[in-house]
C-alpha cells in the first residue's frame, strides 16, 4: 500500500488522514490551520509543514484537501512527478490549475460525496466516507489511477469515473444547488420571525442543515462552479415560477409536488446492479470507465489489472 500525505486537515481531510490510518497506511499531514494541526498532533498524527510533508516521500499519494482559492500557492509547491489528487468539490478549475501551476504532477482528479456541515479537524471521522461514492476525474488509465481508486476503496467508498465536466453538472444539481436552496429556505424561515422559528421542525431543519456549512466554504465550492451552477439555477428558477403561475391563477400545485415526489423516488428506489469487469489494460479502459460512471455505474474493487464494477 502506497504512503499517503494529506494537505489540509479540515472535515474531509481529517477524515482522509484518520480513514487511511486505519486502513493500515503509513500517513502524515500538513495544514495551515494551527487549531486542526494541534488537535491532530494530540491525538498521534504526523503533523508538519506543508513543504516538508510533499518532499518527504516522492513515491507516497499526496491528497490535497484545501479550499478551491488556496489550491494555485499550493500547487506551486508541488514537486515534479508528484502522485497527486485532491478531494475537491469541483472538477474542471482543479484540472486547469493543476496544468498551470503543477504540470508535471501525476494527477487524478477526486471527489468524496460525504460531509456534514461541521468544519474542521474535529468534524473528522474514519467513518466518513464507508458506502460513499468517491468521484475520479482520471485522464488516462494507468497505475496512478489505480492507486487513487484503491485508496478510497480502501477508505471505505465505492468509485464513480467520470469527465471534470460530467461531475461539474451533476454536482451543481445536487450539491451546489441544495447549497444555494438551504441557504434561501433558512432566510426566508427566518424572516418569519420568532413563531415560525418556534414552530420550525423536521422539513424545516431537513431542508436547511447545509446552511449551517462554514460560509466562505460553501462560496467557494458554488462559486468556483459558476457554469454549471447558473444552468441549474435556472431550471430551479423556471420550476418555482411554474409553480407561482400554478398557485396564483388556479391554486394548484399537483405537478410541482408529483414531480418532486417522483424525483425523490428516483433516489430512493435505484434499480438493481449487474456485475461486470472492466480490463485496466486495454486501449478503451478510460472509455468504459467514464461510460460506467455516466450510466451511475461505480468500480467496487480492484483485482490486479481488473477492475470490478456495478452497473444498472
Amino acid at each position: 500500500m502506497r504512503d499517503v500525505c494529506v494537505i489540509g486537515l479540515g472535515l474531509i481531510g481529517g477524515s482522509v488522514l484518520r480513514a487511511a490510518k486505519a486502513a493500515g497506511r503509513t500517513v502524515w499531514g500538513a495544514t495551515a490551520s494551527r487549531e486542526d494541526a494541534d488537535r491532530a498532533r494530540a491525538e498521534g498524527f504526523d503533523i508538519t509543514t506543508v513543504d516538508e510533508a510533499l518532499s518527504r516521500d516522492p513515491e507516497a499519494l499526496v491528497v490535497l484537501a484545501v479550499p478551491l482559492p488556496a489550491l494555485p500557492d499550493l500547487l506551486r509547491k508541488v514537486p515534479a512527478r508528484t502522485r497527486l489528487t485532491d478531494v475537491t468539490s469541483v472538477k474542471g478549475p482543479v484540472h486547469d490549475a493543476v496544468h498551470r501551476y503543477a504540470p508535471q504532477a501525476r494527477f487524478v482528479g477526486g471527489h468524496p460525496m460525504a460531509g456534514t456541515s461541521r468544519s474542521g479537524w474535529d468534524a473528522g471521522s474514519e467513518t466518513l466516507f464507508q458506502g460513499a461514492a468517491w468521484v475520479v476525474t482520471p485522464e488516462e488509465a494507468d497505475d496512478h489511477l489505480n492507486d487513487v481508486m484503491q485508496l478510497a476503496l480502501d477508505l471505505g467508498a465505492h468509485v464513480v469515473p467520470t469527465t471534470p465536466e460530467e461531475h461539474d453538472e451533476a454536482v451543481a444539481r445536487i450539491s451546489h444547488l441544495p447549497h444555494i436552496m438551504a441557504a434561501i429556505l433558512a432566510a426566508v424561515g427566518a424572516d418569519g420571525g420568532p413563531l415560525a422559528m418556534a414552530l420550525a421542525a423536521g422539513s424545516f431543519g431537513d431542508g436547511t442543515r447545509v446552511a449551517g456549512s462554514r460560509p466562505e466554504l460553501v462560496r467557494a465550492m458554488c462559486e468556483g462552479n459558476r457554469d454549471a451552477l447558473l444552468m441549474a439555477v435556472d431550471d430551479a428558477l423556471g420550476r418555482l415560477g411554474a409553480a407561482r403561475g400554478s398557485l396564483a391563477s388556479t391554486g394548484g400545485l399537483a405537478k410541482t409536488i408529483e414531480a418532486g415526489h417522483e424525483g425523490r423516488n428516483t433516489l430512493v428506489n435505484q434499480p438493481q446492479r449487474t456485475r461486470i469487469t472492466i480490463d485496466l489494460t486495454k486501449p478503451g479502459a478510460l472509455a468504459a470507465l467514464r461510460n460506467l460512471g455516466s450510466r451511475g455505474g461505480r468500480v467496487v474493487g480492484l483485482n490486479g489489472s481488473t477492475a470490478e464494477a456495478e452497473t444498472s
